[in-house]
C-alpha cells in the first residue's frame, strides 16, 4: 500500500525556510552574544567581519519574520474560509491525559500507550513554543533594528529590555532545538537516525498507525468510504 502524505508542499517549504534561516541566525547571532569567547572572533572573521556578520543576521531576521508572517496569514485565512475542518494543532484537555498516560507507560505503571491524533502533546508544545518565541524574536529584533524610531515613540527602557529579551530568547530557542527537537525528530528510537517525512512529506502506513492511530483510523474510514 502507498505511503500517506502527511505534510503539504507549503508546509515542507516553510519548514525548510525556517530551518535554514534559524541556522543562519544562530551562526551570526551567537558570536555577537558571546563576543568574548574565542570561537566568536574566528567565526566573525570567517563571515567577513563584524559588519558583514550583522548585515547577514539582519537580512536573515527580516526573511524569518516574513516567513512567520506568511505562515500565520495562511493559517488565519484557512480559519476564516473554514478550510480547516479540524483544529488539530490547538491544545486541548486530552493532551493532559495523554501526557499522564505516556508518563505512566514509561514508568512501567501501565501497559497502555496514549493514542494520538494528528499531533501529540509534544508536537503541540513545540509548535506553539516556536510561534511564541518567534513573535518575541521578531518584535524585539525590529526594535533593535530601528532603535531611533522606537526610542522616540516608546520609553527609553524599551531598548535595553528588547536587547536582553532578544538575546535570551535566541539562546533558549537554540537550546530547545538542540535538546528537544533534534532528539524527537531524529534521535528518538522510533525514527533514528533520521526522519525524512518533513522533507518528503510522506510517512509509511505502519508508522502512521503506530504514532498517530486516531488519525490513521480516520483516514482509513475516509478511504473505505471513497472506494466503489
Amino acid at each position: 500500500m502507498s505511503d500517506i502524505v502527511r505534510f503539504s508542499v507549503r508546509q515542507r517549504a516553510e519548514h525548510l525556510s525556517i530551518m535554514i534561516l534559524f541556522t543562519v541566525l544562530v551562526i551570526t547571532g551567537m558570536p555577537q552574544k558571546y563576543f568574548e569567547a574565542s570561537f566568536s572572533a574566528t567565526l566573525v572573521r570567517a563571515l567577513g567581519g563584524i559588519d558583514a556578520t550583522r548585515l547577514i543576521h539582519r537580512i536573515a531576521g527580516v526573511l524569518f519574520a516574513l516567513t512567520i508572517l506568511a505562515h500565520l496569514s495562511v493559517a488565519i485565512w484557512q480559519l476564516a474560509t473554514r478550510r480547516l475542518s479540524r483544529l488539530s494543532i490547538v491544545p486541548r484537555r486530552q493532551d493532559y491525559y495523554d501526557a499522564l498516560a505516556t508518563l505512566r507507560y514509561y514508568l512501567g505503571l501501565s501497559k497502555e500507550k496514549a493514542r494520538f491524533d494528528r499531533y501529540d502533546y509534544r508536537q503541540k508544545f513545540e509548535y506553539w513554543g516556536m510561534v511564541a518565541g518567534s513573535m518575541i524574536m521578531v518584535v524585539t529584533g525590529f526594535v533593535l533594528l530601528f532603535p531611533v524610531a522606537f526610542g522616540s515613540l516608546l520609553p527609553g527602557q524599551l531598548l535595553p529590555a528588547a536587547q536582553v529579551a532578544h538575546s535570551m530568547e535566541g539562546l533558549m530557542a537554540f537550546l530547545v532545538v538542540i535538546v528537544w527537537h533534534i532528539y524527537n525528530a531524529h534521535l528518538s528510537p522510533d525514527v533514528f537516525p533520521f526522519d525524512p517525512s518533513i522533507f518528503t512529506g510522506k510517512v509509511t502506513r505502519e508508522r502512521m498507525a503506530h504514532e498517530h492511530p486516531l488519525e490513521y483510523a480516520r483516514l482509513r474510514e475516509a478511504e473505505e468510504f471513497r472506494e466503489p
